[in-house]
């Protein structure tokens, strides 16, 4: 490093050095700036070119405790210390760093960078088949979209090879032989830091060994590393937190996750907002919002996001036959319960809930919003029962609320239950259980899909379910598109409900939480493949104005739909559109009345066992209400309520606007 900030020690300075017990093998290799304070170092051995800022104030370090700045009983070779940093009690080395701005350092075995490294830039990490063949190449701020053309579209060999070009030139650029320790970084108590280069405002604080990596951590959106902590070749995205023992091996980790409590992840993707704690994951892609918490569940050889797995979860890929090869997919949304288990390769609907022991593959990703069910050794479906769940629909509230990301958010996430995705599964799903019913004998009690037993009345029941919930999508975007209208003339409303161009009136995909028309990632392909993208900023910003454009895209795909299902529909009519809104009145009102009756299942008298353990049933009932509340007054009852008041509301008022044009 050279600047003319910096200039040599005089004669004095390294004398009062000197006499502080320090030693240098060439006083001349050591630069210092003009308020440079040679009595802020003691014991200190120096080796290499080193330069040294200001030490003119104090730090503080915690519980009200601040100390003067500089170095003390430490060695350093070939480093830059910023001003008004703090290092003491080296016991090995901090070797070929360049160390910010008011940085803690103290008791700490050693810190170094060995030959040239890029900092866990590059390395391959081997997500859903374990033996190899979907590897992804990790680099600093990943997306779990570029993470998803990386793994699943391994049928293109040339988008590949684009790909990895573009994370080759990114990779080559952080490339170095030297380490940075950003600015108000406080590392105290740890043992090994390698080839790892900190970002601004990190605090790592017991960590046993982080060794080729990258701790992506900003002044708004820090990230702790805590006691204990094992991490190797790795990438740790801002707003993270990895505390307590957890162990994680050729791993990404995205923004805002959280993972502790002795947890392991080995050859795994983890996105924004994932939470892991007491158990396993191995070469597992996690989307956004895949949260496990229990020490016995197992995530292993699949594809999740907006996942809970229950305790005991557990999955196996491999027949042992040809080793671990077979891959699972659960789509957005679902739950396992405790004790549950899926032979790969399966793949299970949006928003499922997975109840029991499932030892047959089975295929159920036209049916969103079901259950999966073990009895007896056989799998029962029961289809779009989970739209009349509470949980379901607390779940799509919380996610928003709980993301921890500041600043730049680089997973780009739409957070809507219903979707043309979701929606365009339930009229599959829809027309396939039409078909069945129609095709099997009038006193078939039961069918059979994809190893999967359905009973006929929970059959009709999932017709009804999907029936509800496509016109509650349908009349909540046509009431949305509406309600910029003054409806002062049929012309205007008319003219308010054409499409908004072609982009999205095909099928949809979910590219690990961005929900986007197919066809816009058919483009993206060809884009990077004509080497129209022809680098990462410019890939992320294509996936940034898809999720901008939803809302179109997402109308422009309505419109299709209806005119799909409507014979000879070439534009709304305004009959049409009132039969549509009641239609939707009608489906809203009776799902809120299911979410309103499975919430009062939590205030029965089965639910209050345990309540009042030792009084009398009033004792109960009271206990109960102190802690749980009343059903009436919970929150969640109230919004249903007030849900259905204002939705009938705004329903009878459209309907009477659109009446005057006729």
């Amino acid at each position: 490093m050279t600047n003319n900030l910096y200039r040599k020690l005089s004669q004095e300075e390294i004398t009062i050095m000197q006499s502080h017990n320090c030693w240098a093998d060439d006083w001349n290799n050591i630069n210092v700036k003009d308020k440079f304070n040679p009595n802020s170092y003691n014991i200190v051995r120096f080796s290499g070119d080193i330069y040294l800022g200001a030490t003119s104030s104090k730090i503080e370090l915690e519980a009200g405790i601040s100390i003067g700045t500089g170095i003390f009983n430490a060695k350093i070779h070939n480093c830059s210390v910023g001003d008004d940093s703090y290092i003491s009690n080296v016991n090995q080395h901090i070797a070929n760093y360049d160390i910010g701005n008011k940085v803690v350092i103290s008791n700490i075995d050693k810190i170094q960078v060995v030959g040239e490294t890029t900092f866990g830039n590059g390395t391959k990490v081997s997500v859903l088949n374990e033996t190899g063949g979907r590897d992804v190449v990790i680099y600093d701020n990943m997306s779990s979209h570029v993470a998803y053309l990386l793994a699943m579209y391994r049928n293109d060999s040339v988008l590949i090879e684009r790909l990895e070009s573009m994370i080759a030139d990114y990779v080559a650029t952080v490339k170095s032989t030297r380490g940075t320790i950003g600015n108000n970084v406080n590392i105290s108590n740890t043992r090994i830091i390698e080839n790892t280069k900190i970002g601004n405002g990190a605090q790592i604080c017991g960590a046993s060994r982080l060794v080729n990596g990258s701790v992506n951590s900003t002044d708004i959106a820090k990230v702790v590393i805590g006691d204990y902590v094992i991490a190797k070749d790795f990438i740790i995205s801002s707003a993270t937190k990895i505390i307590d023992g957890a162990i994680i091996d050729k791993t990404f980790v995205g923004q805002g996750c959280e993972m502790g409590k002795q947890y392991s992840a080995e050859n795994s993707l983890f996105f924004a907002n994932c939470v892991g704690m007491h158990g396993e994951a191995c070469s597992i892609f996690a989307g956004p919002y895949t949260v496990t918490h229990h020490k016995s569940t197992l995530l292993i050889a699949a594809m999740y996001s907006f996942m809970n797995a229950g305790s005991g979860s557990n999955q196996s890929n491999h027949m042992y036959k040809l080793g671990p090869i077979h891959q699972g997919v659960v789509d957005r949304g679902s739950k396992t319960t405790s004790d549950s288990y899926i032979l790969w390769p399966s793949k299970i609907g949006a928003f499922s809930l997975i109840m029991g022991r499932h030892y047959n593959n089975c295929n159920t990703s036209i049916f969103p919003f079901s259950y999966l069910i073990e009895n007896t050794n056989k799998s029962y479906l029961v289809p779009g029962v989970n739209l009349k769940s509470v949980g379901t629909i607390r779940d799509a509230k919380k996610w928003p609320t709980r993301d921890k990301r500041k600043g730049e958010k680089i997973d780009q996430i739409n957070f809507n239950l219903l979707s043309p995705y979701t929606i365009g599964k339930m009229a599959d799903g829809y027309h396939k259980l039409k078909t069945l019913l129609s095709t099997s004998d009038i006193l078939v009690d039961s069918y059979v899909y994809d190893n999967c037993i359905i009973a006929k009345s929970a059959l009709v029941k999932g017709m009804e379910y999907y029936e509800m919930a496509i016109y509650k999508f349908v009349g909540n975007s046509i009431i949305h598109k509406l309600s910029s209208v003054d409806c002062s003339s049929v012309e205007e409303v008319l003219s308010a409900l054409k499409p908004e161009g072609n982009i999205g009136g095909g099928s949809w995909v979910d590219i690990s939480g961005l929900l986007t028309p197919k066809s816009e990632i058919t483009k993206i392909i060809e884009d990077i493949k004509e080497n129209e993208v022809a680098s990462l900023d410019k890939l992320h910003q294509r996936f940034v104005d898809i999720n901008g454009n939803y809302y179109s895209y997402e109308w422009n795909w309505l419109y299709y739909l209806v005119k799909r299902y409507y014979k000879g529909f070439d534009s709304f009519s305004i009959q049409e559109l009132i039969h549509i809104i009641k239609k939707w009145l009608k489906s809203v009102v009776e799902l809120d009345e299911l979410l309103y009756e499975d919430a009062k299942k939590e205030f029965t008298l089965s639910s209050k066992t345990g309540f009042g353990i030792d009084g009398s049933a009033s004792a109960k009932d009271k206990d109960f209400e102190n802690v749980r509340g009343e059903f009436h007054n919970n929150s969640f009852v109230l919004e249903v309520l007030h849900h259905i008041e204002k939705k009938t509301e705004l329903g009878k008022s459209t309907i009477s606007k659109l009446k005057n044009l006729l």
